[in-house]
């Protein structure tokens, strides 16, 4: 692995967090709102930023996917994790352990180059 894979699974594990918390914290928060008080505008937007942070989720996935040369498997994966309320918070953990590994194997190439 390289830099560049490394600062795909870095931008991935930034997002992966926010995502995790928007449905649980934006949609069922709003929805409990608006059924309890007259404030049915709020949805279209906290909808609008749980899509949003969403797709970008899925975007740098791609990225991930293209540069790690990830299996299908754990693509399908994380993309699961994306669906499942509070589920990022554990691919974050994960991508954290991806992102260590790709970091020392981009070091301990860099080195190698260096004393060769």
């Amino acid at each position: 692995m390289d830099i560049k894979t490394a600062t795909a699974l870095h931008r991935l594990r930034l997002i992966s967090v926010p995502e995790a918390l928007s449905f649980p914290a934006l949609l069922i928060f709003g929805s409990l709102l608006s059924r309890i008080s007259d404030i049915d505008f709020l949805m279209m937007p906290l909808g609008a930023l749980h899509g949003v942070l969403f797709v970008i989720y899925a975007l740098f996935l791609l990225d991930v996917w293209n540069k790690a040369k990830w299996p299908f498997k754990r693509v399908a994966f994380f993309f699961l994790l994306a669906v499942l309320p509070f589920g990022g918070l554990y691919g974050d953990k994960q991508l954290k352990r991806y992102e260590a590994e790709a970091v020392s194997a981009s070091r301990a190439r860099r080195e190698a180059a260096v004393e060769a």
